[in-house]
């Protein structure tokens, strides 16, 4: 994929989630793009996939643009930022400038994978917890992969609401209302002991430039979704180590956990891992899964790209007996969830 190509490949993406002024950005990129800038030879020189699907590197610059704004260091730039309504020629006016002017910190911001920490994707993770403390009703143990701040670790603290259906504690963090199809989950109560999560640069939310990082990949036209990030910042308290997610996730399911289900996830980080760090993931967990007894259970949920277009696909895998299980798909944003789980897990 050419490097203007990924730019609107990731426009396209960002229109169908709801932001146009990021559709607008990336092709007003697309356009302009000088192949022989410094930030152009690196772009150039990027090997494998670039594009939304791979690397990302249209979402990272454009997260490092937003940074930019929200920390007062390109003031032209954000004049034409939403809720400004700039007209074609000063938006590109104002990026070719900033391109110019910060692109020594666009550089070092661009070496970082996205760190969206998107909050409603835990619409799916109170769901699976759901229906998972159904068929085995202990206290959850949970691992999260490419966690980033760690901000969705705390997904029973928030309230999801199904219009017909409540759940979560009385005085929520925050409240999830998705668009939801499908069965709604059980009324099993959930219970978490122990939270833990891992990436390769992890954030911490308590550290301004770190929550800064967080922020900045949230759109600016999507004010709502930095209103429920600012909220989850302030009352976080979970703990993100610093490691490869296959080496981190052997150590900690080295230690058997008996009276406790261990659910480890991970949304919209597995296309960030090397395939190398899959690949032993995936035979850590398996081995992990083989001496999962009924008192000690092991659930993997992954919320992930699978090329299609419609979202991201719920899956998940369940020891003893390596149960396979497609939930169904969700939002990469979370707006919906189109749930197709069994009513019970059996």
């Amino acid at each position: 994929m050419s490097v203007p190509g990924a730019f609107r490949s990731q426009a396209r993406a960002c229109d169908r989630l709801g932001s146009p002024f990021m559709a607008r950005l990336l092709d007003t990129l697309a356009a302009g793009w000088d192949e022989t800038s410094a930030l152009g030879r690196r772009f150039a020189a990027w090997e494998g996939d670039i594009g939304p699907a791979g690397a990302s590197l249209p979402l990272r610059l454009a997260g490092g643009l937003h940074a930019l704004c929200l920390s007062a260091r390109a003031p032209s730039l954000a004049a034409v930022y939403p809720p400004a309504q700039a007209g074609e020629a000063a938006l590109a006016r104002a990026l070719a400038e900033t391109l110019a002017t910060h692109e020594p910190f666009l550089l070092d911001w661009i070496d970082r994978a996205p760190q969206t920490n998107e909050i409603r994707r835990s619409a799916v993770l109170i769901a699976a917890a759901h229906w998972l403390a159904e068929r085995h009703p202990l206290p959850l143990v949970l691992s999260e992969l490419g966690a980033s701040g760690g901000l969705n670790l705390n997904f029973d603290r928030f309230a999801l609401d199904l219009g017909t259906r409540r759940y979560g504690p009385a005085g929520p963090v925050l409240t999830l209302a998705p668009d939801w199809d499908g069965p709604p989950p059980p009324d099993a109560p959930i219970r978490v002991t122990e939270r833990r999560g891992v990436d390769v640069a992890p954030l911490n939310p308590g550290r301004t430039d770190d929550a800064l990082r967080l922020l900045a990949y949230l759109w600016p036209d999507q004010p709502e979704r930095l209103a429920r990030t600012r909220a989850v910042i302030a009352a976080h308290d979970a703990t993100v180590d610093a490691a490869d997610a296959a080496d981190w996730l052997e150590a900690r399911l080295a230690r058997a956990r008996p009276g406790r289900l261990h659910l480890v996830y991970h949304t919209i980080a597995w296309q960030y891992f090397p395939r190398a760090t899959q690949a032993r993931a995936t035979a850590v967990l398996e081995a992990a899964g083989a001496r999962a007894g009924e008192d000690a259970p092991l659930a993997w949920l992954s919320m992930e790209t699978d090329g299609r277009p419609d979202g991201a696909a719920l899956a998940l895998r369940l020891w003893p007996g390596d149960r396979r299980q497609a939930l169904g798909r969700a939002d990469f944003h979370g707006r919906w969830v189109r749930w197709d789980g069994p009513a019970r897990l059996a």
